[in-house]
């Protein structure tokens, strides 16, 4: 509705109206230049369009909430007081430009013309009126759907902070726990392992209210968390972190590794008799970012079982935050083998923040010894 575009649009309206009137002239060997034609229909036109942008200024508003008694008191009058209005106005300005040998009066033309033009001025008018009124609507039908799309976000996004609160205490009171039962039999390792913990949380603090962030700050995060587990389980686990560096710098839900390392912990290495191993992987699969999150124990009887017993918060907590994030555009699978390795594999877009990282830390497996090649 910006006025130049505007009476634009009524100006190549005119030019349509006047090639018609000019190539039907031809047809019947009628003499006329298309300028002098063009010039009396834009000037009708251009006066439509200025008298339809005033009346869209001036009465915009009312228009898009003009009940049907008011359009038929005020806008019928209005109507026929616009169309003979602009007639005058054109006749006007037309009166040097004849068409014939014709040399009418001013008062005579106008009768002419308004007596030959006014059903035509009046269809214009109420096409515009309607145009005016679609136009309304459009835009609240506009303003609806962003605010659905508005409150659609902030629900997402409150859902996310919902499942982040909790999973943060979930994730506190598991290591608070480890921590606690590492105080009765290695106090200076309980006191490493609260530090480490204070390291976590800050990393947690630091991040706000961010959403996605890159794998490798992830990974990071995952470091300082087995870095804490070994403490508690010296000697029996072996681990390792294997991340391609093409996809060190994807982008990824924060905390969204952890559950699953907890999950890995709880339900495998925890229930595991003699030694074992964990291990996570992350590479560019098929252009998409594929992490898979590996450990020994007893398949996933042990998780089905907790589950059913109400625990298990971690594993649900992961699906929903993907859903949301993701929509099905991911996919989360967990695959037994038979001697009860668990693979947690995560299939997410690989999508990368537009301030990338030059510098990337390479991640070498600790210990693969009886780990299972993929």
């Amino acid at each position: 509705m910006h006025p130049v575009l505007f009476l634009s649009g009524w100006l190549v309206l005119a030019a349509l109206f006047a090639l018609q009137e000019w190539l039907h002239g031809r047809s019947w060997n009628y003499n006329i230049s298309f300028g002098k034609i063009y010039l009396l229909w834009a000037i009708q036109f251009l006066l439509w369009g200025i008298i339809s942008w005033i009346i869209w200024w001036r009465l915009g508003d009312w228009i898009q909430r003009a009940t049907l008694s008011s359009i038929l008191t005020r806008l019928v009058p209005l109507s026929i007081l616009v169309s003979v209005l602009e007639e005058a106005i054109w006749v006007a300005a037309t009166w040097n430009i004849r068409l014939g040998n014709r040399s009418w009066s001013y008062l005579h033309r106008l009768t002419y013309f308004v007596d030959s033009e006014m059903v035509d001025n009046l269809l214009i008018f109420w096409v515009v009126f309607f145009l005016f009124r679609g136009i309304g609507y459009y835009h609240k039908l506009r303003e609806k759907e962003t605010a659905a799309v508005r409150l659609e976000s902030e629900l997402t996004n409150a859902q996310l902070r919902a499942l982040r609160m909790q999973l943060n205490p979930h994730f506190l009171f598991n290591t608070m726990n480890s921590i606690s039962s590492l105080m009765h039999s290695d106090v200076e390792a309980a006191d490493r392992m609260l530090e480490q913990m204070s390291s976590m949380l800050r990393m947690t603090l630091d991040r706000g209210e961010a959403k996605l962030i890159p794998l490798k700050d992830e990974i990071e995060f995952i470091q300082v968390y087995l870095s804490i587990q070994q403490m508690r389980f010296t000697g029996k686990v072996h681990s390792y972190v294997a991340i391609e560096p093409e996809v060190l710098d994807a982008l990824v839900p924060t905390m969204i590794l952890q559950p699953l390392m907890e999950n890995a912990y709880v339900h495998g290495v925890a229930v595991t008799g003699g030694e074992a191993f964990l291990g996570i992987e992350a590479q560019n699969h098929g252009g998409q970012l594929r992490i898979c999150v590996r450990n020994s124990g007893r398949g996933l009887a042990e998780m089905a079982s907790l589950k059913h017993n109400g625990r298990g918060v971690g594993i649900a907590n992961v699906k929903a935050r993907l859903e949301l994030h993701y929509g099905n555009d991911q996919r989360f699978t967990l695959k037994e083998f038979a001697d009860g390795e668990v693979q947690a594999i995560l299939l997410l877009p690989l999508g990368y923040s537009p301030r990338l990282t030059a510098n990337t830390q390479d991640f070498f497996n600790e210990n693969q010894n009886g780990h299972r090649g993929r």
